[in-house]
C-alpha cells in the first residue's frame, strides 16, 4: 500500500456495492468499506452485502433522513473518520450522493482519490448525476475509464492524460462472479404459469420515471401493451410511487415482484424474451450476457451498449410498446447479441485498479 491506513472503499448504494465488490476482493487485508446508508432499505442492500464481502471490515455511518443536506453531512463523518484513522486511498463509484461525499472527505484530509467508473456523460446538467460526474473530474487524482470513449470525455474536459487510465468496466467481473446456473431458482421466483423464456423482466426506478405521475403512467402503459407475460421487480420507491400516483389499477396488469438479489437478477434476465429498465447498470449487464434491453430514459451516459445493438433507448417522445413488442418479434436478436463482445472489457478490470490503489503506478499519486 501507499501508506498506514487501509485503502478505503466508499459506497452507499447497491449498485456501488455490486461494482465494487470484485475490486475489494482482490484487495483482501488492505480493503476497508464504509457505507453511508443512502440504500438502507434492506431489500436493495443488505441482501447483497453479507455474499459480495463476507469477509471484509464494514462500518456504516450513522443513518441519515433523505435531503439535500446530507452529502455535506455524510462528508463530515467520513472527514472526521478519515482524521482518526488516514486511509493511504479513498476509492469511489459511480455517479452517486455517496460518491461525492467520500471525495470531499479526501480532498478535505490530503487523501488521493480513485475514481471508478470515470468519464460517463450524459450532457444533461439537469440529472443531478451528471452534476456528481463532473464534480469527480475535478477533484479525482486518478480517474478509471470504463472506455476509450469515457477516456476522450475527460481529455475534452481538460483532464490530464497522465491521470487516466482506461481500465474496463468492473461490471463484467461482478456478472461473472455473480451468476447463478441454477435455473430452479429461477422457476421458484416466477409466479405460476409464467415459464421460462416466456416473459419479459421489468425494473422502473429512476426518479425521471417514478416522481412524475404522467411518466410513471406512460411507462406501466407501454409495459402492459407487450405480447408476453410482464415481470416488474419494483423498487421500494416504484412501489411507492405506484400507490401516491394511483397507479395501482394499471400495475395490476402486470406481476408485481420484490426485487431479487443481483445473482438472480441476471439468471432472471438471462431467461427472459426481453429485459425493460431505466437501470445504468442493466445497461452494461446486458452487454455482458447478452440479453436484449430496451432502456426507459430521457437520455443515457452508456451509448456503448447503444452502438453495439444490446440497448435500445425509448424517451419519452417514443412508443415503448411498439419499440418492445418489435423487439420480442425479431426471432434471432438473442442470437445476434450472444456473437457480439461486450464493450466493457476483458474481465480484468478490478485488477487493474487494486493495482492502483496499491501501488499508485499513475503520476498523479500525490498523496499530502
Amino acid at each position: 500500500m501507499t501508506g498506514q491506513g487501509r485503502i478505503a472503499v466508499v459506497a452507499g448504494t447497491r449498485p456501488e456495492v455490486i461494482k465494487l465488490a470484485p475490486v475489494v476482493r482482490r484487495l483482501g487485508d488492505d480493503a476497508e468499506v464504509v457505507l453511508t446508508g443512502q440504500h438502507h432499505d434492506p431489500e436493495l442492500l443488505g441482501q447483497h452485502l453479507g455474499s459480495a464481502l463476507p469477509d471484509t471490515p464494514v462500518s456504516m455511518l450513522a443513518p441519515l433522513l433523505e435531503g439535500s443536506h446530507r452529502v455535506g453531512l455524510w462528508a463530515d463523518q467520513l472527514t472526521h473518520r478519515f482524521r482518526r484513522v488516514r486511509p493511504s486511498a479513498v476509492v469511489v463509484q459511480g455517479d452517486t450522493d455517496s460518491v461525492v461525499a467520500g471525495a470531499m472527505a479526501a480532498r478535505a484530509v490530503g487523501v488521493p482519490i480513485v475514481h471508478v467508473e470515470a468519464g460517463l456523460r450524459s450532457h444533461d446538467l439537469s440529472m443531478p448525476e451528471e452534476v456528481n460526474r463532473r464534480y469527480l473530474a475535478l477533484v479525482a487524482d486518478v480517474h478509471c475509464a470504463p472506455t476509450f470513449e469515457n477516456e476522450r470525455n475527460l481529455l475534452a474536459e481538460g483532464v490530464g492524460g497522465d491521470r487516466i487510465l482506461v481500465t474496463g468496466n468492473t461490471i463484467v467481473e461482478a456478472v461473472r462472479e455473480s451468476r447463478r446456473a441454477d435455473v430452479t431458482d429461477v422457476d421458484r421466483w416466477l409466479p405460476p404459469g409464467i415459464p421460462r423464456g416466456e416473459y419479459v423482466l421489468a425494473t422502473i426506478h429512476r426518479p425521471e420515471n417514478t416522481d412524475h405521475e404522467t411518466a410513471l403512467r406512460r411507462a406501466l402503459t407501454g409495459l402492459a401493451e407487450l405480447d408476453v407475460p410482464v415481470v416488474l421487480a419494483a423498487h421500494p420507491r416504484t412501489r411507492a410511487a405506484i400507490e401516491r400516483s394511483g397507479c395501482s389499477r394499471l400495475a395490476a396488469r402486470l406481476v408485481v415482484r420484490t426485487p431479487p438479489d443481483h445473482g438472480l437478477f441476471l439468471t432472471l434476465a438471462e431467461h427472459a424474451r426481453l429485459v425493460v429498465s431505466d437501470s445504468g447498470g442493466v445497461q452494461e449487464e446486458s452487454t455482458v450476457l447478452g440479453f436484449p434491453l430496451v432502456t426507459v430514459r430521457r437520455n443515457t451516459e452508456r451509448p456503448e451498449s447503444l452502438a453495439a445493438g444490446f440497448n435500445r433507448l425509448v424517451t419519452p417522445l417514443d412508443d415503448l410498446g411498439a419499440v418492445a413488442n418489435a423487439m420480442l418479434r425479431d426471432p434471432n436478436l438473442r442470437e445476434r447479441l450472444r456473437r457480439q463482445p461486450s464493450p466493457y472489457g476483458d474481465g480484468h478490470a478490478s485488477d487493474r485498479i487494486a493495482q492502483i490503489c496499491r501501488d499508485g503506478v499513475l503520476p498523479a499519486w500525490t498523496a499530502a
